[in-house]
């Protein structure tokens, strides 16, 4: 009966969502719900690997930006639907994940996150030097931009992101990865292969932030290619998950809702860049007090006897 409940819920939403750019004109208000869609698809991408398996990934930037890249690249030269494009994005990012998954799933804890920040960091450098001018959208195509058709892409990878992992968590495969994030020695003296869960993770998670980049490079009208690899693509993910609630479905759904929100809002009232402070002490406060996030406080408080 509560998973029917849930489900109700949940195709309400959806629903509600798919009706707002009918009634709704206002532009600032449609990129707000399409920049929520992104970072949910991005949060639950990281949730993936950092929240279900435990391997703290600091170079997600890295796998966004392929993702975005190979999208952008064969839908504006190759001619590639745009669906198809995306896809393709995250298939690339994905074969690349695997490719470095290998070598690095050799290094573990601090040395694991050092590696994975540090790849992300050289592939910015390099698509700085190599690519220095922004990618602008041909003309033809930014005379018919529209933001409703971009809010779509964003709503449908968002929905698919969410019952990804869902699926992810009541499948053998989710059971896998979180032994691992409980105790990654228990789970090999135990039989568990952790090096095959640790690389479908990786791959999972990689394919879902390669679609995330695709989906901002539809979106996107103008970027400059070494800012598709920033670290804010890794460090915005990061907050979200854990402001959310780390290793649940909900959480980066409502940290995505929260983190958008606030920092529009931050935005407006304080100098430039000031908000990259303001989440900086939040990410700390959480981390400190609030290890479950806001599902965790709401939970909390639900059980609180009145």
């Amino acid at each position: 009966m509560i998973h029917w409940k849930k489900g109700a819920l949940s195709a309400g939403i959806v629903l509600i969502l798919v009706l707002i750019p009918l009634f709704v004109q206002r532009s600032d208000i449609i990129t707000y719900l399409f920049l929520t869609l992104l970072y949910i698809i991005l949060a639950q991408s990281w949730n993936i690997l950092g929240g279900f398996t435990g391997q703290q990934n600091l170079g997600h930037a890295a796998f966004f930006g392929v993702g975005a890249l190979t999208a952008r690249y064969i839908w504006l030269h190759y001619g590639f639907p745009l669906p198809l494009a995306i896809l393709g994005g995250g298939l690339a990012t994905a074969a690349f994940a695997l490719i470095i998954g290998f070598p690095a799933f050799r290094l573990r804890g601090v040395y694991f996150i050092i590696g994975t920040l540090v790849m992300a960091e050289i592939l910015r450098m390099v698509f700085d030097n190599v690519f220095p001018r922004a990618d602008v959208m041909p003309m033809k195509l930014l005379a018919t931009y529209n933001l409703a058709p971009r809010y779509y892409v964003g709503l449908l990878f968002a929905v698919l992101s969410v019952v990804a992992v869902y699926w992810v968590n009541r499948s053998r495969i989710g059971l896998g990865m979180m032994s691992i994030r409980e105790d990654e020695d228990a789970a090999e003296a135990t039989g568990v292969n952790t090096l095959k869960y640790k690389l479908l993770a990786f791959a999972i998670s990689t394919f879902m932030a390669g679609l995330a980049g695709g989906v901002f490079a539809y979106y996107t009208a103008a970027t400059k290619v070494g800012d598709l690899f920033a670290p804010v693509w890794t460090f915005d993910a990061v907050i979200i998950v854990f402001v959310g609630g780390v290793g649940t479905i909900v959480g980066p759904i409502v940290g995505a809702v929260f983190f958008v929100l606030l920092k529009q809002l931050l935005s407006l009232y304080l100098p430039g860049g000031m908000h990259v402070l303001v989440f900086g002490v939040l990410f700390i406060v959480v981390v400190l007090y609030l290890p479950g996030g806001l599902i965790g406080l709401m939970a909390k408080l639900r059980k609180k006897p009145a």
